[in-house]
């Protein structure tokens, strides 16, 4: 038989670990020892093997000597075929099936849409726990033989591969933990759904850029259908409906969600965001990749209950009352301007007459007494300044320091301050 045309797996494997362009053992791998055939080997007497092997943007189409594979891969158990040419199955299942102990394999942007994976080709993938099929295009008539075929595959990315609907596969997969099915087309909940039907199992489900624009199934339906999902992705998902929020709730494990750059929070502040979030969704422990503790739930709760005080019954939600419930029926907020006071008015007390006036505070001592010089008729030099505190018990303080800040005294409305000439 024909070999496919274009660099193969083998080929690629000894120039890039040659010993002249990998000389010395890196990371777990380990050299490996192949004696010369009688016929002589193309290869190196040696080559230096990592057991995780990264082979991506190598135009590789083909596998090349599977005993050649067999005696350097051994040992390997992670291998990036990402970014390569192979369009066929049967050449990646003459790569895998001699690699006895690969854990992961990452297919990513390898043209094998047009290819059909066959029952006994997938069967070489049989020990594979995570595998990596991104921009792939594969079909789920490919996905449902690999899951057939791989009993412990515990991780499965399948980002954009343009889905618009999920096929289900006439098995359920036990095993699976992890799907990671981001940038795709997934609309519709009922193609979601079908995702919880064929993984049982399944602790994380990445949904991020998908535009899911509702969440259509009852309470007790989710529950059954996520019974062990802990996290759940949303980011940029097409949700626009706080009740979408309340239904996450029904997944009685979840406590980890990821809700970005979804419509509905659009309207409201950062700090809005988040703190209605964490109070609609009591059993989450990370929001957005960030820790919710004891403190900023207790504080978003009570938010909560203030944010929604004012409205109309009818747009109460119910959380709402189960929070009023936990915490009481709580007084709104006082208003606090802590900016500081930028002027006062004070009494400016000369001699036997008095005149109120306003004065900036930001101004300094010195500048303040150029501004009373027409009202006492003195001048700077020949000034003293004494401040008295309405509510001080120690009597008028001197303002002796010419460039210091009024606003440094503490001066307020009604406060006083007298000027006197200084003694010759």
């Amino acid at each position: 038989m024909d070999q496919p045309s274009g660099r193969s797996f083998m080929q690629v494997l000894c120039e890039k670990y040659s010993p002249e362009n990998f000389p010395y053992r890196r990371g777990p791998g380990m050299g490996v020892h192949v004696p010369a055939t009688p016929q002589g080997s193309p290869m190196k007497d040696r080559l230096n093997l990592p057991s995780v092997l990264v082979l991506n943007s190598c135009g590789i189409t083909c596998a090349g000597d599977e005993n050649e594979i067999a005696a350097f891969c051994a040992h390997v158990f992670e291998l990036d075929l990402s970014d390569n040419k192979l369009e066929d199955w049967h050449e990646v299942s003459k790569i895998v099936s001699n690699v006895p102990h690969l854990e992961f394999l990452n297919l990513s942007s390898n043209p094998l849409s047009l290819s059909v994976l066959e029952r006994r080709c997938a069967g070489s993938f049989a020990g594979v726990r995570k595998l990596v099929l991104n921009n792939s295009k594969a079909s789920w008539e490919t996905v449902h033989t690999i899951l057939q075929e791989l009993p412990d595959l515990e991780e499965l990315f399948l980002c954009l591969n343009d889905y618009e609907t999920v096929s289900c596969s006439p098995v359920c997969c036990q095993s699976l933990k992890l799907l990671h099915i981001t940038d795709n087309n997934l609309q519709d909940w009922t193609e979601i759904r079908k995702l919880g039907i064929m993984f049982p199992s399944l602790d994380t489900l990445i949904l991020a850029n998908n535009n899911l624009t509702t969440i259509e199934e009852s309470e007790d339906s989710l529950a059954r259908l996520f019974p062990n999902l802990r996290s759940i992705n949303l980011h940029k998902s097409g949700l626009h409906c706080w009740e979408d929020i309340d239904k996450l709730n029904s997944f009685p494990k979840l406590e980890e969600v990821k809700l970005l750059g979804i419509p509905l929070l659009q309207s409201y502040t950062t700090e809005e965001r988040r703190k209605l979030l964490i109070a609609r969704l009591p059993s989450i422990i990370k929001l957005n990749g960030s820790i919710v503790g004891d403190g900023e739930r207790e504080d978003s709760e009570r938010f909560f209950i203030r944010y929604y005080m004012e409205f109309p019954e009818e747009e109460v939600p119910f959380r709402y009352h189960e929070l009023v419930t936990k915490y009481g029926k709580l007084e709104p907020l006082a208003v606090v301007d802590l900016r500081p006071q930028s002027s006062a008015k004070v009494e400016v007390h000369f001699q036997d007459k008095v005149e109120e006036m306003s004065i900036r505070l930001d101004q300094t001592v010195a500048e303040l007494k150029k501004h009373l010089k027409t009202v006492v008729q003195l001048s700077t030099s020949n000034m003293l300044l004494f401040y008295l505190d309405q509510e001080a018990p120690f009597g008028p303080e001197e303002m002796k320091y010419s460039s210091r800040a009024l606003h440094s005294y503490g001066i307020r409305d009604g406060d006083k301050i007298y000027v006197e000439p200084r003694m010759k």
